[in-house]
Order: C-alpha cells, then structure tokens, then sequence
C-alpha cells in the first residue's frame, strides 16, 4: 500500500509538471477546477479522513486548507464556493505543493507499518487512492478546457502520439439480451454506486465493435446531423436549437476544413467519405 500510495501521488505532480503556475490557477467555467486546486483537494482528502483521525499528533498543515478544499463533503462544514475556486491566487501553486509534501510525509510515516492495512485506516486509504485516480482524470479534462479557450491553442504536451488515421471496418455486433446481472461481483475495491449486484432485463441488442472515429463523425456534421431531427431524440433536439450546436466541443472550422482541439494541441481531421475510418492526421 506504501508503494501504491506514493507512486499515485507522484504520478499527480507528473501531470502538473508540464503546467506554469498561472495554467494551474484558471478556472475557465464553473465545472472546470484549477489544476492546484486538484492537487490541494485529494490531499486534503488524505489529511481530513487519513491523519486526523487515525495519527496521533498530527497537526494540519494550514487549518483554513480545511474550509478552501473542501468539495461537497457535507459532514466536514462550510467550504469556498466551486464557481469561485479561479479566484484564489493564493495559496500559491508553491505553497500548495508543500502542502502535499507534509501530508505525503506524514502518511508515508503512519503506512510505513505492516499492520496498517488491517487497520481502519487501510480501506480509508484504499478508497483516497481512488479518489486522487479521479482526479487525475479530471485534471486533464479541466486543463484541456483551460488551453482550449486561449486563442492561442496552446498544448498541455507537445510530444503527445498523433493516430495513423486507421481504424478496423465498423461492425455492429449482436446481443442477446436477456436476464443479466450487472454490478460489483465482490473482491478487490468498488465505489458504493456499484452495489449491490443485482438482475435486470435488456432486449435484445447490437453494439459497435469499435468507437466511432473522428472522420466518420465529421462525415454525419457534412450530411446535416446537426440540421436533421430525425438523428435526434426529442430533449437532444431541442438543446441542439436552444444552444445552436453546429458541432461537438473542441471541434471548429478553420479555411474549411474540421479541427479538434486535444492535450496536444489543435489537429486537423480528415472526412471520412465513408464509413471507413479516416481519424485525426
């Protein structure tokens, strides 16, 4: 557990590296968390849940962290507003990485024990772990809406992959149905929306061997999806009159041709004149 904690905590700076201080400080929308804000919050989770309770002499790091990176935890009190977690320059991106190395340190500390596992602290662990692996996710999801409002176009890496626009032939594959039981089985960790297991009835159905590609779904934009109701349920419909949806987010039109904007910048798309699976250049 030692390992795996240190190695996902580690692995939450590796993200933020490529990041100057003033990228990990923007808020670009309501449900867009800064990238400090990321990094303070898992810690907080780990200092509130993990080392306050469990460690003896533990003293936090700065008690008003307490109310700053709280995020919907009812129980532990008051917290700063979400929509307004973009206006704190300060604690600076420094201090909040100080922060996690004092709250690494102590946990290191108090799992440096064979026995902690058994502990009420291991599946408090288990499930911050979790937790911080969210945020991970998350991190690169708000950092990419971040960059993608910059006019700019800015990269978050510069030396990500770029596809080799091939894709296998698109099948739809066919299902039965039928009685079926869906949720955790039991052993190893699952969050509480998992269980209990439980039946449900599906008819009968088909499903796609792979993802749709880029170029094919730029290919359905060309043909008028977003101008045909019959693609369309009816709620979807109407969002797409009320917010006047011409195509998906971080797509745009430049001299005529689709763009995409990525964790790796903006990439040309190419049209797929059939469903053959023509993707990113």
């Amino acid at each position: 557990m030692l390992n795996r904690f240190m190695a996902i905590r580690a692995f939450s700076e590796t993200l933020a590296a490529p990041l100057s201080p003033e990228d990990q400080t923007i808020q670009s929308m309501p449900d867009v968390s800064p990238t400090k804000w990321h990094l303070a919050h898992t810690t907080w989770f780990f200092e509130t849940f993990a080392l306050k309770p469990f460690v003896a002499g533990y003293r936090a790091f700065d008690p008003g962290y307490h109310y700053l990176f709280n995020s919907y935890y009812e129980a532990e009190g008051p917290r700063h507003p979400r929509p307004q977690r973009g206006l704190l320059s300060r604690p600076s991106v420094a201090e909040i990485l100080a922060y996690r190395r004092h709250v690494t340190e102590a946990m290191a500390h108090a799992l440096d024990r064979s026995e902690t596992i058994n502990t009420p602290l291991g599946p408090i662990v288990e499930l911050g772990l979790h937790h911080e692996q969210q945020h991970q996710e998350l991190l690169l999801m708000d950092i990419k809406h971040v960059l993608s409002i910059n006019p700019l176009r800015p990269a978050y890496r510069t030396d990500l992959p770029v596809s080799d626009g091939k894709a296998p032939p698109l099948e739809f594959l066919p299902f039965e149905g039928g009685l079926v039981e869906v949720g955790h089985q039991g052993g190893g960790f699952a969050f509480d929306n998992e269980s209990p297991r439980h039946r449900v009835w599906l008819e009968p159905f088909r499903l796609a061997s792979r993802l749709s590609t880029c170029g094919e779904y730029a290919a359905f934009i060309e043909d008028g999806g977003y101008r045909r109701p019959e693609f369309w349920l009816s709620a979807g419909w109407a969002t797409v009159q009320e917010r006047d949806w011409q195509a998906p987010l971080y797509w745009q039109k430049r001299d005529g041709a689709w763009n995409v904007f990525t964790l790796g910048g903006l990439r040309a798309i190419l049209v797929a004149l059939a469903f053959g699976g023509v993707v990113l250049e």
